[in-house]
């Protein structure tokens, strides 16, 4: 691989590791020879992903933490740099939407469950905050890292049906700008905050709202497959290209930006 863009060696944690998005995300960097801290709630699915990278032939750390929890997120800090020494490169993939917290067809925001809002918004927003404070300050004293976030199309514009998530998602991405600023300019230039905005991919999350159970494509479905040019879903994998990307040296001047993976969905009117 091209020098510009090796990244071999550095150490990463991704959080949510052993989920759909974060397992893909794990392995792609893993077989790049990245030490992979693959960080989730539920030790049994973390070391499970850890051993399944580990017969690929890569290093990983499984390593059990709630995102939302600060004293826990301590804690896998100390036993990633007792490990490895440092933390290179955080990817934050955990999240995702709650069903509670979205709006049924039949339904308008006044019938949300506010108990679930209230979960989605936590679960998105500071279950990426947090572990930006908390890693991230382990970055600001080595001098150097690499942060992604994830937002997401409902960044972009309204997106019926989840106003938490999108809330969420949306705060995501000025905090990513914001931390961008704060670490560059307090601490060092060579630590970078970015954010990769994803199109539309099938995962086992949403998979029943745009899958029938006969295997064909729900009216939701075939909404956004009319509004992203391409004309189909994201593959995982694809994601993977810019996360490598922006770990490594050929994103040197890049801090600070969000970038669409979503095969022209964020960009296309839809006339």
């Amino acid at each position: 691989m091209n020098s510009l863009f090796d990244i071999s060696g550095k150490v990463a944690i991704v959080t949510g590791g052993a989920g759909t998005l974060g397992s893909s995300i794990s392995e792609s960097l893993a077989t790049l020879g990245v030490k992979v801290a693959v960080l989730g709630r539920d030790l049994n699915n973390v070391k499970q992903e850890a051993e399944k990278i580990e017969a690929m032939g890569g290093q990983a750390l499984a390593v059990s933490a709630d995102v939302m929890d600060i004293e826990q997120l301590n804690n896998a800090e100390k036993q990633i740099t007792g490990h490895w020494g440092r933390i290179d490169i955080l990817v934050n993939t955990a999240g995702g939407n709650i069903p509670g917290a979205t709006i049924g067809t039949d339904q308008s925001i006044f019938d949300m469950n506010l108990e679930d809002y209230r979960k989605v918004v936590d679960l998105n927003l500071n279950g990426t905050v947090f572990p930006c404070l908390v890693f991230g300050k382990s970055m600001a004293n080595t001098g150097s890292g690499s942060i992604i976030n994830l937002s997401s199309m409902s960044t972009f514009s309204a997106l019926t049906r989840v106003p938490g998530y999108s809330m969420a998602k949306s705060g995501i991405e000025i905090f990513t700008k914001w931390l961008a600023m704060e670490l560059a300019l307090k601490f060092s230039e060579k630590i970078r905050v970015n954010c990769i905005a994803p199109g539309f991919f099938l995962a086992k999350q949403n998979r029943h709202v745009l899958v029938n159970e006969d295997g064909s494509y729900t009216q939701r479905a075939l909404s956004v497959i009319n509004k992203t040019p391409m004309k189909r879903f994201g593959k995982m994998e694809e994601l993977n290209g810019t996360i490598i990307y922006l770990c490594s040296e050929a994103a040197s001047f890049v801090t600070g930006i969000v970038i669409p993976v979503d095969g022209g969905f964020s960009s296309y009117s839809g006339i």
